[in-house]
């Protein structure tokens, strides 16, 4: 049985969430409703399932632990930007 629910929020807010739901031809109700389901599930949010081929590629490369990937990135991207 459904029951009515008023909600006090921003109205440029308000406006906003009405036109994403018209543009995924839903109702700001149903969207609401969806999200209140997900956040009293108790469920946590799972990561997304590794399709075969990256399944493959798990530990096909072994990376020293001492690996500081951002300092990698970052001096990677400025050999490529700012040296050429």
């Amino acid at each position: 049985m459904d029951a009515k629910l008023t909600l006090n929020m921003d109205r440029e807010i308000s406006a906003r969430a009405k036109a994403y739901a018209r543009s995924k031809g839903r109702s700001l109700s149903d969207l609401v409703e969806d999200y209140l389901k997900f956040l009293t599930s108790g469920q946590k949010e799972t990561e997304p399932e590794l399709t075969p081929r990256v399944k493959s590629l798990l530990g096909s490369i072994k990376v020293p632990k001492e690996l500081n990937y951002k300092k990698e990135l970052s001096d990677q991207l400025r050999t490529k930007y700012l040296d050429e």
